[in-house]
C-alpha cells in the first residue's frame, strides 16, 4: 500500500523496532517524501549534522539514546525543523510534554500509513504558508503595485502579448531593458498568470547580495556551516518551492555562483551549505539584467551554457522614450497609486504639468516618472497637478527642448490635449498615418481608433 502527497517534504524517522523502520524506508518515499531512517538515537542525531530536515517522527522510548536527546539536538541544530512524536498509549502524559514543548502533533503507536500522511501533508501545507511568508515580506520591501502592464503603445502590447504566451508554460524568461524599465513587474505578471500563481513569487536582487553570502542566500545553510551560522536556514531556492524565483541583475553574479545556478537548472537539485546531500525543488526561473549579457558571454565574464539556459525565452521591455504615448496613461495609474484612489479625474494632471512630462527624456525610465508624480502629488494641492509641483529638473529640461507645443496655455482634459498631440505629429508628417503612429509609439490600427473616437465625440 502506497500513499502519495501533495508537498515533498524531506523527512527524519527514527524508531528501534526495526519491521516498522524498514516499512517507514519504503513507504514514505512512495509518499513523495526523502527519508532518512534511522534505528537508534545515536544515528539520528548523526544525521542532524549532515542534513536539515522540514519535519522528524521520533520514537520518544528507545534505549540508549532517547527520543527526548534527539528532539534536544533537532531544535538546536535545525529549530524550523517540525517534530512528530511517535509513542504508545501508555506514554500520553509524555506526549503531552513534548506538545508543550514545541512538537507539532504525536502519533499513537501503531499508527496507519494514512496517518502518517495525514500529519506530513499537514507539516507541508504549513511549511508552504510559511514560505509564502517569507516572500510577501521580500515584495513588500519594493514598492509594490497592480500587477498589470500600463500602456496601449506598440512596443507595449508586443510585450503582453509575450507575457499572455509565455506565462502558462514553466519555461526560464530572460527579461532584457534598461534600469527603471519596470522588469520586475513584468516578472510578476509572468507569475501571476501562471498555474504557479498561488505559490511564492521571490525577488532577488543579484547585485545586492554580499559576495560571501550569495551561495547561502540562494541554497540556504545548516548551523554551523560557516561562521555566523548559528542555525539552520532556508535559502531562497527552497522559499520559492512551487513558485517562482525572480533573479534580478542576473549579470552580476561571478562566474563560481554562474556555476551552481546552471547546475539547478540542469537537475532541479539544490544543496545547503555544509550538507553533502542534494534535495529536489519545484521552482520556476525567470532572469533580468540591464547589461548585454551576449557582449559578457564574448568578454568571458559570463558563461555561454548558462546564457543558453536561461534565455529560453526572451521579452525586451523598452524604454520609457520609446513609448511616449504611454506617459498619460502612466501618470494617471501612478496618481492612483500614490493616492490610494480609483477615482482620480482625468484632469487631474493640468495639460500644461502632462505637456512638460511628454517633453521630458526619461532617461530613467518609469521608475523616475514614478518618482516625479509622487514628488508633485505630495507637492500638489490635492486638486491638481501643474508644472510648479514638478521637480526644477523636469522643468529645466522642457525649457532646454524649447519645444513646447502652443495648446499649453488653454485648459484642455487630458483627452484633449492627447488628440492635439495627434493633430500636430499628423501635420508634421503631412497626415501620414504610418509615420504618425511610428514617432508617437503605438500600433497603426490604436491611431485609426483614436481618430474616429475623436471624430465620434466631437460630431
Amino acid at each position: 500500500m502506497s500513499n502519495t502527497t501533495q508537498h515533498k517534504l524531506r523527512v527524519l524517522f527514527v524508531d528501534d523496532e526495526e519491521s516498522i523502520a524498514n516499512v517507514m524506508r519504503i513507504e514514505l518515499p512512495h509518499m513523495g517524501h526523502d527519508t532518512v531512517v534511522c534505528e537508534d538515537g545515536d544515528t539520528a542525531i548523526a544525521s542532524l549534522k549532515t542534513h536539515t530536515f522540514d519535519a522528524a517522527i521520533v520514537d520518544l522510548r528507545m534505549p540508549g539514546t532517547s527520543g527526548w536527546d534527539v528532539i534536544e539536538q533537532i531544535k538546536k541544530q535545525s529549530p524550523e525543523t517540525e517534530v512528530v512524536i511517535s509513542t504508545g498509549h501508555g506514554d500520553m502524559d509524555d506526549a503531552i510534554r513534548a506538545i508543550r514543548e514545541g512538537a507539532y502533533d504525536f502519533l499513537p503507536k501503531p499508527s496507519t500509513l494514512a496517518q502518517f500522511s495525514a500529519v506530513l501533508n499537514r507539516i507541508g501545507e504549513k511549511q508552504e504558508l510559511k514560505n509564502k511568508n517569507i516572500a510577501l515580506e521580500s515584495r513588500l520591501k519594493a514598492v509594490q503595485g497592480e500587477t498589470r502592464m500600463v500602456g496601449e503603445s506598440a512596443p507595449m502590447q508586443r510585450v503582453t502579448k509575450l507575457i499572455e504566451r509565455v506565462a502558462p508554460t514553466d519555461s526560464s524568461v530572460l527579461i532584457l531593458g534598461e534600469t527603471g524599465t519596470g522588469k520586475e513587474l513584468v516578472a510578476r505578471r509572468i507569475h501571476d498568470l501562471s498555474l504557479r500563481a498561488s505559490k511564492a513569487f521571490v525577488a532577488v536582487n543579484c547585485g545586492a547580495l554580499p559576495e560571501n553570502l550569495v551561495e547561502s542566500e540562494f541554497f540556504g545553510h545548516r548551523k554551523g556551516a560557516f561562521t555566523g551560522a548559528e542555525t539552520a536556514r532556508k535559502g531562497l531556492f527552497e522559499v520559492a518551492n512551487g513558485g517562482t524565483l525572480f533573479l534580478d541583475e542576473l549579470g552580476e553574479l561571478d562566474r563560481s555562483m554562474q556555476v551552481k545556478l546552471l547546475r539547478f537548472l540542469e537537475s532541479g537539485e539544490v544543496r545547503r551549505v555544509g550538507e553533502n546531500e542534494a534535495f529536489h525543488v519545484d521552482v520556476r526561473i525567470v532572469c533580468a539584467t540591464n547589461r548585454d549579457l551576449q557582449d559578457m558571454v564574448d568578454e568571458s565574464s559570463f558563461r555561454e551554457d548558462l546564457f543558453f539556459r536561461v534565455n529560453t525565452f526572451e521579452i525586451h521591455l523598452p524604454p520609457l522614450r520609446e513609448r511616449q504615448a504611454d506617459i498619460p496613461a502612466l501618470t494617471q495609474f501612478l496618481v492612483a497609486r500614490h493616492l490610494k484612489r480609483s477615482d482620480v479625474p482625468a484632469n487631474f494632471i493640468t495639460p500644461e504639468a502632462q505637456e512638460v512630462l511628454m517633453q521630458h527624456g526619461w532617461s530613467g525610465n518609469v521608475r523616475e516618472l514614478a518618482n516625479v508624480i509622487e514628488h508633485a502629488v505630495i507637492l500638489s494641492d490635492g486638486d491638481k497637478i501643474t508644472p510648479e509641483d514638478l521637480p526644477s529638473s523636469v522643468l529645466r529640461h522642457a525649457r532646454q527642448r524649447n519645444n513646447v507645443l502652443p495648446f499649453a496655455d488653454r485648459d484642455k482634459t487630458l483627452r484633449e490635449v492627447e488628440m492635439e498631440m495627434i493633430h500636430h505629429v499628423l501635420a508634421k508628417h503631412d497626415g501620414d498615418k504610418p509615420k504618425t503612429a511610428s514617432e508617437l509609439g503605438i500600433a497603426l490600427k490604436t491611431l485609426y481608433n483614436k481618430l474616429n473616437q475623436y471624430q465620434s465625440s466631437a460630431g
